[in-house]
C-alpha cells in the first residue's frame, strides 16, 4: 500500500477534478464533498510519505506504469518534496473546508466549476513537486497555470484584466522554463532529474548548458514574482476571489520557489551553481532588491489584500535569498520558510475572506471596531500579523532567524539589513490595522457621540470559516515550537551533505 501513495497522492485529485465537474450537471450539492474527500485523501497519503520518509531516511520512487527512469516517468519522494506535499495538500484542505459558505455566496450556479478547478489546480502543484522528469514538470506547471488563470478570473470586476496580465507574464515564464529543458536535452538527451544530474558535471563548460541554466530560472524567477518580474502577482491577488486567493496565495509563489530549489540542487548541483558560476552574490542582491521594493510597496498599499500581496512578493526574497548564501544555515532557513511562510500567507488570507464577509470591502479603513465585533478572528489575525513581523515564539521569527543567521555566516550584511527593515515595515503595517481595528472610529466625547460598533455586539464569522481560521492561527505556534524538530529531522536531510 505505503509503495502506491505517491501515485494516490496525485491521481486521487486529478480524477476528483473530472468527477467533480461531472457531478455539477447531476447535483451541484455533491461537488463540495467529493472535493473535500480527494483532497483529504492526498492530504492523509503526504503525511504517511512523509512518515515513511523520515523513519526509513529512504527516498521513495514510483514508477508510472511500470517504465524504469530515464526511459519513464518516476515520481521521487525524498524529505524535501514530502514535507512540501504535506503542506500543498494540507492548504488546500483547509482553505476549501473554511470557504464552503463563501464559494455559495460567489459562485452559485458556477460552484461545481469553482471546485473542479480548485482540486485540478491542487493536483497539478502536487505533480510539480513530485515528478522527477524535467518535461513532465513543465506539463503539470501548465496544468496548476491555467486552472489557476480560470481561478482568478472568476473573481471581481477587474479580475479578467488582472488574469489576462497573469497569463501573458505566466506563459513567457512557463516558455522560457520549456525552452531550458530543451536545451537540457539537446546537451544529455535526458529528461529525467537524476540522469541530468549524473551528466551534467562532465559537460559543464559546455555554454548551452549555461543557457539552459540561465532561461531555466529566468522562467522560474517571472513564476515566483522575483522583482523585477513581479507585475503580475498584485492585481492577480488581490482581484481574485477569497477561496481562490487562500488557494493560490499561499502556494503558487512557495511551489515555485521548491521547483528552483529542486532545479538548483537535484539537476545542476551545488557545486555548478556556488562553486563553478558563483552565482550566488548576484542572486542575494536580486533577493535583496526583491525584499526592499515589496516592503515599500507594502506600506503605500491601502486595500488590505493588494498589501499582502506585496509582503508576499518581500517574502519570496527571504526564500531566493537564503537559498542563494550557499550555507546550510541560509538554506535551512530557506526551506522552512516554505512551509512558514505558507502557512502564514493562507491565515492572512483567511483572516481577509472574513473580514470581505463582515465589511464587504478589502480597504483597510474598512476594518474598524472588528476587535469589538470579532474578538476571535481578532486574535488570530494578531497571531499572523505577529508571525509576520517575525516576534517568538511565532514559527515566522525562527524562519527568519535561520536567515538572519545564514546571512552573518556568508557575510552577506545587506541581505541581513534587508530582513531587519522588511521586519519593521510589516511591524509598522500591521501595527497601523491593529490600531484601526482596535481603536477606530474615535469616540467624540464632548458631543457624546459614539461610532462604535460595540453597540452591535459580537458578530463572529459562521463557524465554518472561524474554526479552520483559529485552528491555522494555533498552528503558527505549534510550527514555530517545533521549529527545530522540522529543521532537523527532515530539512537538514533535504540538503547536499558536503553544504557546510
Amino acid at each position: 500500500m505505503i509503495n502506491t501513495l505517491p501515485a494516490l497522492v496525485i491521481i486521487v485529485p486529478l480524477l476528483a477534478a473530472l468527477v467533480v465537474a461531472g457531478a455539477s450537471f447531476i447535483d451541484r450539492r455533491l461537488c463540495f464533498p467529493i472535493g473535500v474527500a480527494a483532497l483529504a485523501v492526498s492530504f492523509v497519503s503526504a503525511v504517511a510519505l512523509l512518515i515513511q520518509v523520515v523513519n526509513t531516511g529512504v527516498a521513495m520512487e514510483y514508477r508510472f506504469a511500470g517504465w524504469a527512469a530515464p526511459m519513464g516517468i518516476v515520481y521521487v519522494i525524498d524529505h524535501l518534496s514530502a514535507l512540501v506535499l504535506v503542506v500543498i495538500t494540507g492548504v488546500a484542505l483547509v482553505n476549501l473546508v473554511s470557504s464552503r459558505q463563501t464559494i455559495i455566496w460567489e459562485f452559485q450556479d458556477k460552484e461545481g466549476v469553482f471546485i473542479s478547478l480548485y482540486v485540478l489546480f491542487t493536483a497539478g502543484l502536487v505533480g510539480m513537486t513530485a515528478t522527477g522528469d524535467a518535461f513532465n514538470l513543465y506539463v503539470l506547471l501548465e496544468i496548476a497555470s491555467l486552472s489557476g488563470y480560470a481561478l482568478i478570473g472568476l473573481g471581481k470586476e477587474q479580475a479578467p484584466l488582472a488574469t489576462l496580465n497573469y497569463l501573458f507574464l505566466g506563459t513567457i515564464g512557463a516558455t522560457f522554463y520549456l525552452l531550458g529543458v530543451g536545451y537540457l536535452y539537446m546537451a544529455t538527451g535526458s529528461l529525467n532529474m537524476a540522469d541530468l544530474a549524473s551528466i551534467l558535471p562532465g559537460i559543464k563548460d559546455s555554454g548551452i548548458v549555461l543557457f539552459a541554466y540561465i532561461i531555466c530560472l529566468t522562467g522560474l524567477f517571472v513564476k515566483m514574482a522575483l522583482f523585477p518580474v513581479h507585475g503580475w502577482l498584485p492585481g492577480a491577488y488581490s482581484q481574485a476571489s477569497s477561496p481562490a486567493a487562500g488557494l493560490i496565495a499561499p502556494l503558487t509563489t512557495k511551489v515555485t520557489v521548491y521547483i528552483m530549489v529542486r532545479i538548483c540542487l537535484s539537476v545542476f548541483s551545488f557545486d555548478y551553481i556556488f562553486n563553478y558560476l558563483d552565482a550566488g552574490k548576484i542572486m542575494v542582491w536580486l533577493a535583496i532588491a526583491t525584499i526592499v521594493f515589496g516592503s515599500v510597496s507594502a506600506l503605500a498599499q491601502t486595500n488590505y489584500r493588494r498589501m499582502l500581496a506585496y509582503i508576499i512578493i518581500a517574502e519570496v526574497g527571504y526564500m531566493v535569498g537564503g537559498f542563494f548564501l550557499g550555507n546550510r544555515i541560509g538554506m535551512s532557513g530557506a526551506i522552512l520558510h516554505i512551509v512558514n511562510d505558507a502557512v502564514m500567507t493562507l491565515c492572512l488570507f483567511m483572516a481577509a475572506a472574513i473580514f470581505a464577509w463582515k465589511t464587504k470591502t478589502d480597504e483597510r479603513e474598512g476594518l474598524k471596531g472588528l476587535f469589538n465585533t470579532m474578538p476571535l478572528t481578532m486574535a488570530g489575525f494578531v497571531l499572523a500579523g505577529l508571525s509576520i513581523i517575525g516576534v517568538p515564539p511565532t514559527c515566522g521569527f525562527f524562519s527568519k532567524w535561520y536567515l538572519v543567521s545564514g546571512g552573518i555566516a556568508a557575510g552577506q550584511y545587506g541581505f541581513v539589513a534587508a530582513l531587519i527593515f522588511s521586519s519593521l515595515v510589516n511591524a509598522v503595517l500591521f501595527f497601523r490595522l491593529f490600531e484601526i481595528c482596535y481603536f477606530e472610529p474615535f469616540v467624540d466625547h464632548h458631543h457624546g457621540a459614539a461610532h462604535s460598533d460595540s453597540e452591535a455586539g459580537i458578530q463572529e464569522a459562521p463557524m465554518n470559516m472561524l474554526l479552520p481560521f483559529l485552528a491555522v492561527s494555533l498552528l503558527l505556534l505549534v510550527l514555530g515550537v517545533y521549529s527545530g524538530r522540522i529543521v532537523t529531522n527532515i530539512i537538514y536531510f533535504a540538503i547536499p551533505a558536503g553544504v557546510i
